[in-house]
């Protein structure tokens, strides 16, 4: 209510009583006008009652709540459904206009207003993730891989006489088919092996530019965030190649802004070098529902190229969930949450190997890579041809989800292109392994869990192996390479 609602209610409350609720509601508006001003992220979360009263205070601002509001249009904010219409706070027109995904809506003041904020909000969370420098940012609703095609995209108009996307490979279908779809053809680069790791090979990134031509290269297209043993891309090397050559540098870092070392290689590359536009998904890094992702990038004019590149209007429900949810937690929340990572890791690191030495088995020595490990598999192969995928099943139907056992000599096809050694990230690594990963939101109890699920199958074999027979039969199920085998 304002002022004159206030002073009304006094002829029916008595005026102490409706002065009291007056400067409660101050104290929630207080907050609203400070995200307003400063376009930040809280330090502290909000409560959910101050989350509500914004975003409808938002959606009475948009034209298909106005009270006696004549729609004559085609889109004009109806929903059949009133469940439907609660699930989004009565934000029915999306984000964007036909030209510009990031444009205001004359119809709707209330969604293009939480459009700006979102994207506001989220610059100032990458900043505080550790790439300080980025501009410009903005939410669009769909994944990292379609996400990745719109750049692309946008740097067609750009280069258009070039048709070679040059990636160094990283074993996950999206961020590959991202490159087909937008019409390239993608030219594989191989990954090095020290020690255990997967690293770029720099090399023959520079020497496969000057056999193709620069100017026929659309741009690299680079990693940061990965399965072990595979780390991420060396981009400050990368960068500066892209720099000398004038060739685009997009990098795919789907999940990487829960990494401070993932995030200070895109900040040392664009440092040192050239990154045009650096991608993460909203999911992975902000635990909401799948369907959303940021691009972001250094030079502004780039990103508004980008933004006004997607046709038509957009879905809000990507920028919403991210609103609230960082809204909810506040600066002081996702600070959190990063540390609490971290502090898994290291715990998911030294428990793992303490149970890879029981079954005699190591932890991969992957120092480079900050959020998954790797787990060999080594002996376990020795035992049968078939006991690594049976892993994988024994962990499925145990409903151990994310981890992922990678056999040796995986073919798979791709858009007409073979991968050996497919999910291994190279042809022939020295050994079979289980992938697990120490994501944000993940808690002691989990790995705790995934621990003692692990142990009890590796005991399985281990008694079958002592009593010499053939590998357990599992549990009636299709065979699973992976816990996770959908997300791929």
């Amino acid at each position: 209510m304002n002022v004159e609602n206030f002073g009304a209610s006094e002829r029916l409350v008595n005026a102490a009583y409706v002065r009291q609720g007056a400067q409660g509601r101050r104290a929630h508006e207080l907050r609203l006008r400070a995200l307003l001003e400063q376009g930040k992220c809280p330090e502290d979360g909000w409560d959910e009652s101050t989350i509500e009263l914004f975003l409808h205070e938002l959606a009475i601002m948009d034209s298909n709540n106005f009270l006696g509001n004549c729609g004559v249009g085609e889109r004009e904010g109806r929903v059949a459904s009133g469940l439907v219409a609660r699930r989004h706070y009565r934000l029915i027109h999306g984000i964007g206009r036909s030209g510009d995904i990031s444009a205001v809506q004359p119809k709707a003041a209330g969604s293009s207003l939480l459009n700006k904020l979102t994207n506001s909000i989220v610059l100032d969370i990458i900043k505080l993730a550790g790439v300080r420098t980025v501009t410009n940012c903005f939410v669009v609703p769909m994944a990292t891989g379609m996400s990745l095609t719109l750049c692309f995209l946008t740097l067609r108009h750009k280069r258009p006489k070039a048709k070679y996307i040059i990636w160094p490979r990283i074993d996950q279908k999206s961020c590959f088919k991202s490159m087909i779809t937008a019409g390239f053809e993608p030219v594989v680069i191989e990954n090095v092996l020290e020690g255990d790791e997967l690293r770029t090979d720099v090399k023959a990134v520079e020497a496969k530019i000057q056999d193709l031509g620069a100017e026929n290269v659309l741009c690299v297209h680079s990693t940061t965030s990965c399965f072990a043993p595979r780390v991420p891309d060396r981009l400050e090397e990368l960068a500066v190649i892209c720099s000398n050559y004038n060739i685009p540098h997009i990098v795919n870092n789907a999940y990487g802004v829960q990494s401070s070392k993932c995030m200070h290689l895109i900040q040392q590359g664009a440092r040192v070098g050239r990154i045009d536009a650096f991608i993460q998904s909203l999911d992975k890094n902000f635990m909401v529902p799948v369907g959303g992702a940021i691009i972001a990038g250094f030079n502004d004019s780039f990103i508004q190229d980008i933004s006004k590149m997607y046709p038509g209007r957009a879905s809000a429900s990507p920028s919403l969930d991210v609103l609230i949810t960082l809204l909810s937690l506040g600066e002081r929340g996702y600070r959190q949450l990063l540390k609490e990572r971290k502090e898994m890791f290291s715990y998911l690191s030294s428990q793992l190997r303490k149970l890879a030495e029981v079954y005699n088995e190591r932890l991969l020595n992957t120092p480079h890579n900050p959020i998954s490990l790797a787990m060999s598999l080594e002996n376990l192969d020795k035992h049968s041809d078939m006991a690594v995928t049976q892993l994988g099943s024994m962990l499925f139907t145990r409903q151990v989800s994310g981890a992922r056992v990678v056999p040796l000599g995986s073919l798979q096809t791709v858009n007409d292109y073979t991968f050996k050694g497919f999910m291994s990230h190279t042809n022939n690594y020295p050994c079979a392994y289980l992938n697990a990963a120490s994501a944000i939101g993940m808690k002691k109890q989990d790995v705790d869990l995934f621990l003692k699920r692990l142990d009890k199958c590796m005991k399985t074999f281990k008694k079958e192996k002592s009593n010499g027979k053939d590998v357990p039969e599992v549990d009636n199920c299709t065979k699973h390479t992976s816990a996770g085998e959908a997300e791929d």
